[in-house]
């Protein structure tokens, strides 16, 4: 009898620790019960080092971040393609105007999947806060094979716009983008599209207003720079006589 009445409490605490929200008619006993419980639980529980809390609370940082939209550093116009008017057999241009939106200088680059029949005025370079270039792109328009016109349809040839953060004041060089891989995003991936010249658009009127405009650029970048000191209206040797009246 002693026996059964020694072992009758450790069945009773096998139970509580596997239904530990059962409650019998004495509450007393379900709250003392419910309370060894939680107790058994924070004792039985791992120690946890803050060092790990902090190295995994960063890892779990990081994996979020990567899957945030990137913030892009220049608005592109237009944002998703490069259009080139349908002219095969010729060498035909295409405009991109960019502008730094960031508060920073940042260097941009361009690569194309088509390095043969294309290139860049500029390729790349670096624009100051709020500062906006156009871009020239010149491609070589083969005849296509069936002869058929490629309207209004994407070009296998895409081409990919970089950026990078950089200081004020320093030069642009390409190499600056493999030097600093780590920190480069990729603004966009602009895809070709033909456009009819026989047919008027808005996409076409577009095209031609900024390549006239970054035509003007360049020529503007052309002139030499004003010079510094008073306006000169008109230069002589002979100096004129200062007559005194007494």
């Amino acid at each position: 009898m002693g026996i059964a009445d020694r072992r009758k409490p450790s069945s009773e605490g096998k139970l509580w620790r596997l239904c530990p929200f059962w409650q019998s008619g004495n509450g007393s006993s379900s709250s003392s019960s419910t309370q060894n419980f939680q107790q058994h639980k924070i004792r039985g529980r791992p120690h946890v080092d803050d060092t790990d809390a902090r190295s995994s609370s960063s890892t779990v940082s990081s994996v979020a971040r990567s899957f945030l939209p990137t913030r892009r550093r220049l608005r592109l116009d237009p944002a998703n393609n490069l259009y080139f008017p349908y002219e095969p057999g010729k060498q035909v241009r295409s405009a991109v105007r960019m502008k730094n939106t960031s508060r920073s200088h940042v260097a941009f680059k361009f690569q194309t999947t088509a390095p043969k029949s294309c290139y860049m005025r500029p390729p790349g370079g670096i624009l100051a806060p709020g500062e906006s270039i156009i871009a020239t792109v010149f491609k070589f328009m083969e005849h296509p094979e069936n002869n058929e016109k490629q309207l209004d349809r994407k070009s296998n040839v895409k081409f990919k716009i970089m950026s990078l953060k950089v200081k004020a004041g320093m030069d642009y060089v390409p190499e600056l983008f493999d030097e600093q891989k780590d920190k480069v995003s990729v603004e966009r991936i602009l895809h070709v599209v033909f456009l009819d010249v026989e047919r008027p658009s808005p996409a076409l009127e577009k095209l031609k207003r900024q390549l006239a405009e970054a035509e003007a650029a360049v020529e503007a970048r052309k002139k030499p720079p004003p010079e510094i000191g008073p306006r000169v209206i008109g230069e002589g040797l002979v100096i004129d006589e200062w007559v005194r009246i007494s």
